[in-house]
């Protein structure tokens, strides 16, 4: 019998400098970290790079990004900003060593002479996977590598990135692409209910058990088992998912007998499960098991080439058809300008409503800040209304213009609607009783 061979894919070698950033002011004096190739996260959470211990630092306060010829700083919406030379920055590159000011801490950037090389495909896909940019190139020359083998992954990145979508990816360019791949969220199954569905049950294993039920492991026999969202797995089920993991056994629900079972465990998260470990809410060797290799989804605003490629392929699977040369040019340069907090998932939603109308593009996720006032007073001045009555002013005037603008793209039709912006029909009524739409 002739096999086929698979054509291996071409790589690139990209070579990044380190950085060694040193906190050389504030109550972090002396604090160090070193890295090339990635982000770094600075502020107070527990979860970020490096952690702050100043009340005048934010939750996640910049971004530091390691690119090839230097570093980039970003200000992540901090509420004392960042400061280079006594300037606010929001978005600065440098390839020079440099101080950065964060609230009462100062951050010293220094890049070194030691190297670090990173392998980048050539392509711009891998599976169901798009990008041209180099964070997803050296994403996809990983994948490629693991994907042949049974190692477990942990995939890790911010809620809607896609991880789902390399898990997908990864089995289907596995051996294992003719066996199932199988799904289980872990935040979406009652705590109670997490083990059955894991590992099944035997007849009569509890009260209305009448019949036996496999479990995900033995529906994932022979293929790949996605476990996302593992992070919220609860801590009393994390032994029994480790012993599983370490036998490749499973035993049922008020079974006596275990069942062997061949699955590749391929596993997702939005958290830091290395602080999760450290807080004691994760179990090490289970994270040591999961994490057989990690890769980390870059998010969309640290990718915004991949912009067009991505919209284009968005366009191509609605009705009706659309091209990218269709896209008005104003909602080119607002999604350049938008920050994609919800990343490709929010990408895709957006190209839902421009197919249908392009000014509703984004306008559900950048409010305008707008200044909510009072009339003038007679001298001039303006007097400011209260917090609580100049939100619900812009609140309500914001769902007024939403509700006409979407109602004129769909005709009035509130299904669609409704669909449209993806809450019930029932939402949509209210909405235009309250602000008195229902006769147009």
């Amino acid at each position: 019998m002739v096999q086929n061979t698979r054509a291996s894919r071409r790589t690139e070698t990209a070579r990044y400098s380190k950085v060694r950033l040193t906190v050389v002011g504030g109550p972090d004096t002396g604090v160090t970290h070193e890295a090339a190739g990635r982000t770094l996260i600075v502020g107070t959470a527990s979860d970020c790079d490096i952690v702050l211990h100043d009340d005048t630092v934010s939750r996640r306060h910049c971004e530091i990004e390691l690119v090839e010829n230097g570093f980039r700083v970003r200000d992540s919406d901090s509420t004392n900003g960042v400061r280079v030379q006594g300037m606010r920055v929001y978005d600065l590159m440098c390839s020079e060593p440099l101080e950065v000011v964060l609230g009462e801490t100062r951050l010293s950037v220094l890049p070194l002479s030691e190297t670090e090389d990173r392998e980048r495909a050539n392509e711009d896909r891998f599976g169901a996977l798009i990008g041209g940019s180099r964070k997803m190139r050296e994403l996809f020359a990983v994948l490629e590598r693991l994907s042949p083998t049974s190692l477990s992954v942990l995939i890790e990145g911010e809620t809607g990135v896609g991880k789902d979508v390399v898990a997908e990816s990864v089995h289907a360019e596995s051996g294992r692409r003719e066996g199932p791949f199988v799904v289980f969220d872990c935040s979406a199954v009652a705590p109670n209910l997490i083990e059955n569905e894991l590992f099944g049950h035997a007849k009569d294993a509890f009260t209305g058990a009448t019949r036996s039920s496999p479990g995900i492991f033995v529906e994932a026999d022979g293929g790949t088992l996605f476990l996302d969202e593992i992070g919220e797995l609860p801590r009393d089920i994390q032994p029994k998912l480790l012993r599983v993991l370490e036998k490749r056994e499973v035993r049922r629900l008020g079974a006596r007998h275990t069942e062997r079972v061949d699955v590749r465990v391929l596993a997702a998260t939005n958290r830091n499960l290395e602080v999760e470990v450290r807080e004691g809410r994760f179990r090490e060797d289970l994270y040591f098991r999961l994490a057989g290799a990690r890769v980390v989804v870059p998010p969309l605003r640290e990718r915004l080439e991949d912009l067009p490629a991505l919209v284009r392929h968005f366009l191509h699977l609605e009705a009706p058809k659309m091209g990218a040369s269709d896209v008005p040019e104003y909602v080119w340069a607002m999604f350049r300008r938008h920050r994609w907090p919800g990343n490709v998932r929010e990408l895709r939603n957006a190209v839902q409503r421009l197919v249908v109308a392009p000014e509703l593009a984004l306008r559900p996720l950048e409010v305008t800040k707008t200044e909510v006032a009072a009339p003038e007073g007679s001298g001039g001045a303006r007097e400011l209304l209260p917090l609580r009555t100049a939100r619900n002013l812009a609140r309500d005037a914001f769902e007024r213009d939403y509700l006409r603008a979407i109602l004129r793209a769909t005709g009035g039709n509130v299904s669609r609607a409704a669909a449209l912006a993806e809450v019930s029909r029932q939402m949509i009524q209210k909405l235009m009783r309250k602000h008195d739409l229902e006769h147009g």
